[in-house]
């Protein structure tokens, strides 16, 4: 059974120390992603998902221009972060880790996701939809996002520790459309 996000309902949101003091925080815009569901085994359910860098949107143009350059994402170079699960645990009720290889700047390393299941229901138009909340820290550095300044008063411009959230809405993709999306 094949679920596809729902763009228009779903938030994709990091948050970093900035001077360390105050929190910066940003999202992407475009991205995809599916879950390939076992309805017999959760467990046994596949993820994967992609970011274009590119989207960053800090609410800061400058800001924004300098996370797509080399220092950071290096968005003309490297237009897509990706994650693919290997393997989902369940922690009980409605918690899971979802553990996978998550690969940022061409750098890929195992990553885990604490996930709450948020529930299931239909949409107005007949729809199933499933809601998720995804949450992560990663250290920058370990991808090559390094760049940083140190501050005169000590410590640096930017922490090491990026906080993710992603809020998700999918909707499951009907089986001809998943025959036909197949076949292309």
């Amino acid at each position: 059974m094949a679920w596809q996000i729902d763009n228009s309902h779903t938030t994709i949101e990091f948050g970093v120390k900035h001077m360390m003091v105050t929190t910066v925080r940003g999202r992407f815009s475009k991205f995809g992603g599916t879950i390939t569901e076992d309805p017999t085994n959760l467990l046994n359910s596949k993820v994967e998902g992609w970011i274009e860098t590119a989207s960053v949107d800090t609410n800061d143009a400058n800001r924004d221009a300098h996370l797509r350059s080399g220092d950071f994402f290096g968005a003309d170079e490297f237009p897509r972060m990706t994650f693919a699960s290997k393997r989902i645990e369940r922690l009980g009720g409605d918690q899971y880790k979802v553990i996978g290889d998550i690969t940022i700047k061409g750098v890929t390393r195992e990553f885990v996701f604490d996930v709450t299941n948020e529930g299931r229901g239909k949409n107005p138009w007949g729809g199933e939809i499933w809601g998720l909340t995804a949450t992560a820290t990663l250290n920058r550095k370990e991808f090559g996002l390094n760049w940083n300044v140190a501050l005169e008063a000590g410590g640096w411009l930017v922490g090491d520790q990026v906080k993710i959230r992603v809020e998700m809405e999918l909707v499951k993709v009907q089986e001809t459309e998943a025959v036909a999306a197949a076949a292309a």
